[in-house]
Formats: C-alpha cells, sequence, structure tokens
C-alpha cells in the first residue's frame, strides 16, 4: 500500500442523540480504490461524507476526531470548504445532473473557477467527457438537456462534471446502485483507470463490485447501538483471511 491520502484518528459522528458512527481510526491509501462495505446503519456514508465535509451540512450532526488530509487538518482554523470540495469531489446514489445542456452541465464549475477562455473550456469538457467514454455517445448533442440522458449517461456525465475539476479524491456513494449491468461495467471499467491519478473511496453493498475493484477494504457493522469499523486492511488479505469472525461471516455472504 501506498502513502495515506487521509489518516482518520478517533473519528465519531453523532446526529442528535443517536450514535452514527462510534469512534474510528485507519488510514486511507492514496492512488488506490478503498471499498467500504457493511449493513445499513453501520455508518458507511456518513463516514464518507465526513471526508470533506458535507455531512457538516446536515442538521444536529455532530462530528468529533480528526481527519488528516495529505498531512493537515481538515479541520483546521481557516479551511476553506470550497477548495476542500474541489479537491475531494463526490458522487451520490442518484445522478443529479443541473436541468441545463450536456456543455453547461460541466462548464458551470469550471466558470466558477474563473475559467472563461472558450477553448480551454470546450478542451477541458471535452477531456472530461472522453475521461468518462461518454464524448462518442454525446459530442453531437452537447446542447441537448443533460436531463435526457439515461440513467448511466446522467451518472457519468456527474463523474465528469467532478473530473474537469481534478480533485485528488473522488468519495463514491454507491454509485451503481441504480445502474443496469452494463452501465455498472463502464464505472467500474472507469474506476479502475482514474485509479492512476486520484484516490477513490467507494461506499457499495455490492459486495462482487468490491471484490472486484477494490484495493483496499473497510468493513463497518452495526450491533444496534450506533455503527462502528470492525475491520479495514488490503482487500486481498480481508477476503482470505480477515482478523473478525463478523467480517469473515459477512464477506462469505452467512449475515448482514
Amino acid at each position: 500500500m501506498s502513502s495515506p491520502v487521509f489518516t482518520i484518528r478517533n473519528l465519531a459522528i453523532s446526529y442528535a442523540n443517536k450514535v452514527a458512527l462510534k469512534p474510528s481510526s485507519l488510514n486511507i491509501s492514496e492512488y488506490a480504490i478503498t471499498a467500504c462495505v457493511g449493513p445499513s446503519g453501520s455508518g458507511k456514508t456518513s463516514f464518507l461524507l465526513s471526508l470533506n465535509r458535507l455531512l457538516e451540512l446536515e442538521p444536529k450532526v455532530k462530528v468529533t476526531g480528526d481527519i488528516l488530509f495529505n498531512g493537515s487538518s481538515i479541520f483546521a482554523a481557516g479551511v476553506d470548504f470550497r477548495m476542500l470540495r474541489r479537491r475531494i469531489g463526490t458522487i451520490f446514489q442518484k445522478p443529479f445532473p443541473f436541468p441545463v445542456s450536456i456543455f453547461n452541465n460541466i462548464a458551470i464549475g469550471l466558470k466558477e473557477l474563473g475559467i472563461t477562455n472558450k477553448t480551454e473550456l470546450r478542451d477541458r469538457i471535452e477531456k472530461a467527457l472522453r475521461d468518462c467514454t461518454l464524448w462518442d455517445e454525446v459530442s453531437g448533442h452537447l446542447d441537448d438537456n443533460g436531463l435526457s440522458l439515461s440513467g448511466g449517461q446522467q451518472q457519468r456525465l456527474c463523474l465528469a462534471r467532478a473530473l474537469a475539476l481534478e480533485p485528488t479524491v473522488l468519495l463514491m456513494d454507491e454509485p451503481c446502485s441504480s445502474l443496469d449491468p452494463r452501465s455498472t461495467a463502464k464505472i467500474e471499467d472507469l474506476l479502475l483507470q482514474l485509479k492512476s491519478r486520484m484516490s477513490i473511496i467507494l461506499v457499495t453493498h455490492n459486495l462482487a463490485q468490491a471484490k472486484r475493484v477494490s484495493d483496499q477494504l473497510v468493513v463497518f457493522w452495526n450491533e444496534g447501538h450506533g455503527g462502528e469499523l470492525i475491520e479495514s486492511g488490503s482487500s486481498e488479505r480481508l477476503w482470505q483471511q480477515p482478523n473478525c469472525k463478523i467480517t469473515k461471516d459477512y464477506l462469505l455472504g452467512f449475515c448482514g
């Protein structure tokens, strides 16, 4: 495993009086795909969205502990949230294209960065769409509304929108849960290509998917008193020889 992109120290999350995640610590490797697995309610999504502080937009959420991103705390005074979330992009379970053209779905974010030169905009948009294997499908329809695309295309458009901002980390929350097998395969192929350029952290309920694409596995659990991280390590080791019996039973489909 390479050096950590994130170092998590005693991270705990709660909503009002309900514990979402008990204190958890781990390192997340750079230039790798880390899959977070576990049953519903075990804290996976809360954990994921804490990594770029999107979680704090939720009402009554409390986050304690520390998260180091490339060695610096994301909770330090003066952190620029906009820059943090540009460097750590997010793809959600349901694709959310803006109700504008395919071109402007990507151009909006680039213009907010101050990129207004038409040639540079077109080049960045084409590159992002090519990265997501979407260019050949939409190059003649860039003025069409993004909402006119199929579900799988919409998810790849959202991914292109994030990639155009050149993040160093990509957070993905069940990005394939509503997609057909063909669209899922395209997303998985993309992830395997992208990990040479960025770190990817993927929440998935699909254990077969986690096994196919992940380098690192993080297993969450919930015994009814809040989610907890029960084991993490290389995917190969956890599937072959986990330390925890719950991990073994869950990965074999005997529980959860």
